[in-house]
């Protein structure tokens, strides 16, 4: 069961990233269908998978959230900020529920009434200020694992971070330590347990030998988890994403920093085996070798393309950052984003999401 705990974790935290970005663009395009159709059925698959895995209070988050998303899909409720804030609310919250059951195993004491019965009362098409009027219990936990503020758009940890930013060096200062951050030691974008997916075609498995009846049992468990979890047919095809995702497998960053220095120490045998042909003016083993250079100089540069992602993903959050910002600070801001699918080394991405941040954020306040 660890096993099934452990792809909803990864699964469900991929979701809400997308919801995100999802909720944010519905609120701008309304009409588009598409798009609520795709954050509907990544809520309705976050609510059946708890269900599935006995998890009550997600799912009792989740599919409060999906009765609001439901009845606008119907057309009975029109698209109106309060009710984008309060799902999104939602799904802080079960970012909340979902980090608190990574690190714990088990989903935190507490009861979710409070926000339950705001979703429940959008649901039934009162108004924001109705809705706004059922706040205030202590019996809601916001992200940060305290009571959101009720009339405020933010949370008190975004708060917390906007007022901390306030007070960050000017941006000249950031851009300056940001050209320090290519000597910073590896350690700082490492973590045991993360994950990179790499796309990959599908390779038929060998001959395998039948596996014991409980591990297989285990094994159909673990699939229904992942079917649940996977985009539908007509929702990949909508996004394009049909082929990546068959296409697509979850790699250990452990084991390809394995492979990365297990390339490097054959590079440095393949230069020590030329300098000896070169010595010995061995023709007999100059094209095997050249030969044995060229695949090298391919695998090495096939290893460090694994660890390129696209720029993109660290401005994932700008989207709600920016309509969170603007609601804070009474201000009408437009984001533009261009060259998202331009690719860094995986490190250096993660070491420029703070400093991005804090600058989009300086921008906004004193903007």
């Amino acid at each position: 069961m660890d096993d099934l705990i452990g792809e909803f974790i990864t699964e469900t935290s991929e979701s809400l990233a997308v919801l995100d970005m999802e909720l944010v663009k519905f609120e701008q395009n309304p009409n588009d269908t598409a798009i609520l159709s795709n954050i509907f059925r990544l809520v309705h698959t976050i609510k059946g998978t708890c269900g599935f895995l006995g998890l009550p209070r997600l799912e009792h988050v989740a599919h409060a959230a999906e009765n609001v998303l439901g009845r606008v899909r119907d057309k009975e409720l029109d698209v109106t900020p309060g009710r984008i804030s309060i799902v999104l609310e939602s799904l802080d919250h079960i970012k909340y529920l979902v980090d608190h059951l990574a690190e714990n195993g088990t989903e935190p004491e507490g009861s979710d009434e409070e926000l339950i019965n705001r979703l429940n009362a959008t649901a039934e098409g009162k108004s924001d200020s109705e809705v706004e009027a059922l706040g205030g219990g202590e019996g809601a936990e916001a992200a940060s694992g305290e009571a959101d503020s009720e009339e405020d758009s933010l949370s008190e940890k975004e708060r917390a971070e906007l007022e901390a930013a306030r007070n960050e060096p000017s941006i000249e200062d950031i851009l300056a330590d940001m050209s320090l951050m290519a000597d910073a030691s590896a350690e700082t974008a490492e973590a045991p347990a993360e994950e990179i997916v790499i796309e990959t075609p599908a390779v038929p498995a060998a001959q395998e030998q039948p596996a014991p009846k409980k591990a297989l049992e285990e094994e159909v468990k673990r699939e229904a988890v992942k079917e649940g979890l996977q985009t539908g047919p007509q929702d990949q095809a909508a996004s394009g994403g049909a082929a990546a995702a068959n296409q697509s497998i979850r790699v250990n960053l452990g084991v390809l920093e394995n492979l990365m220095q297990m390339v490097g120490e054959l590079v440095l045998t393949r230069n020590q085996l030329m300098q000896i042909v070169r010595n010995r003016d061995d023709n007999e083993l100059k094209t095997p070798l050249q030969h044995l250079s060229h695949i090298t100089t391919e695998l090495q540069e096939g290893i460090m393309k694994t660890r390129m992602q696209p720029i993109g993903n660290a401005w994932a959050k700008f989207p709600r950052l920016i309509r969170d910002l603007s609601i804070e600070l009474h201000k009408k801001i437009e984001l533009r984003m261009e060259g998202a699918e331009t690719e860094l080394d995986r490190q250096l991405l993660e070491m420029i999401k703070d400093p991005l941040t804090h600058m989009v954020r300086n921008s906004c306040d004193h903007g």
